[in-house]
């Protein structure tokens, strides 16, 4: 196991109801924006519990904070933070409008200097942020009890992340019941993204940590054996239960420390958000199939121990169990509602050229555990999901 060092301070309130117990928790006193995204919190009722929560609070609200949300909308609730003098900010929504508040806290308190600088410089500049919480209504991102955050600047179509300490939620409400009115898609969406994440930590090659490797093929497992759940039995509440924790389980650190991380997928599927605004998950399950087969020889002794402890799969040669599990990984994708082609989204090889030119622009040419995930592997992972 590598050494590492792991802080996350973010309380939960799990479970129906928990939305009124944020009221000790918002400083008495503080001026609040509350900020959340297309309006969807006023029709599944949590508005109004929101509101009711934070009754004894000056409350501002800032809406619109897109999918991949955009640089130019957060510098806009960013100047009613200065305007109003709000110390205190709310997410309401999901891993965007999470990702979104993170950045307006840290840009906030960022000084004269031009806040993309916190994207540029992946938040090693942060030295402060105002203190905020969430209010989870789609698991996905694990965005609401970590410290990470990703932007999207859409005059230039950069898609950046940025991570700090500082920007962790002081508190996070996950109320599943709430996740029942979302769309299906979204419902697919975050099952995939969820998936992924664990796959980004724990399928890159062994340093001897079991404790990681079974807390994330359990994860795993739970997501293959729920997540189907989650399209056939909409309302049924504990399955949305194991669903949103293991979301959040999936990215909140443990899974981990101590062990090397890949993240070539998103990177790669971050370009594809920027150019073509496929939704994040839409682009993890296009990429990751490919990128597994690409770099099969580098993580062989991950991908065989995930064939065999997540999908049973342990008879025929080493060849045949991989492409076995990479074909079981894109047919769980499919089954949740997420095309795994590019033709599945109206795409053909041109898109391949546009996302490689853009992985060389942005300098992302060295990615993956090992530094080997160049344009040429990024090209031919996207040419298997044609």
């Amino acid at each position: 196991m590598l050494n590492f060092d792991f802080h996350n301070p973010t309380q939960i309130l799990f479970g129906q109801g928990q939305i009124a117990a944020i009221t000790p928790l918002v400083p008495a006193g503080a001026r609040v924006l509350m900020l959340y995204g297309g309006g969807s919190i006023k029709r599944n009722g949590v508005y109004e519990e929101v509101k009711a929560a934070l009754s004894g609070h000056t409350v501002i609200e800032f809406a619109g904070i897109e999918p991949n949300p955009h640089y130019e909308t957060l510098m806009k609730a960013v100047a009613i933070v200065k305007a109003e003098k709000i110390d205190f900010l709310l997410a309401v929504g999901g891993g965007s409008v999470i990702d979104g508040t993170k950045f307006v806290a840290a840009a906030a308190l960022f000084g004269e200097e031009d806040p993309w600088l916190i994207l540029k410089k992946g938040g090693a500049n942060i030295n402060a942020a105002l203190p905020f919480g969430s209010v989870l209504t789609l698991p996905a991102t694990g965005s609401e009890m970590n410290a990470a955050s990703v932007v999207t600047r859409a005059a230039t179509q950069e898609k950046r992340a940025f991570h700090s300490r500082h920007v962790f939620p002081k508190f996070s409400v996950l109320d599943p019941s709430k996740t029942f009115t979302l769309p299906l898609r979204q419902v697919g969406n975050g099952v995939v993204d969820a998936f992924v994440h664990v796959m980004e930590q724990y399928l890159t090659y062994p340093v001897n940590a079991p404790v990681q490797d079974r807390w994330a093929e359990g994860l795993l497992l739970t997501l293959i054996e729920e997540g189907p759940k989650t399209l056939s039995e909409p309302e049924n509440l504990d399955v949305r239960a194991n669903v949103m924790w293991s979301a959040t389980m999936a990215l909140n650190g443990v899974i981990g420390v101590g062990v090397p991380q890949d993240w070539a997928t998103h990177m790669i599927g971050h370009e594809l958000t920027a150019l073509y605004q496929l939704d994040h998950a839409q682009t993890l399950a296009v990429v990751l199939p490919g990128i597994l087969t690409v770099r099969k020889e580098a993580k062989r002794a991950k991908l065989l121990q995930y064939a065999a402890r997540v999908w049973g799969i342990s008879e025929g040669d080493e060849d045949s169990r991989i492409a076995a599990a990479i074909a079981r990984t894109r047919s769980f994708f499919e089954q949740m509602g997420v095309p795994t082609r590019l033709s599945g989204y109206g795409l053909d090889a041109s898109a391949i050229d546009a996302v490689v030119a853009a992985l060389e622009a942005h300098k992302l040419v060295k990615l993956g555990e090992h530094r080997d995930v160049d344009a040429a592997a990024a090209r031919a992972a996207l040419e298997l999901s044609l």
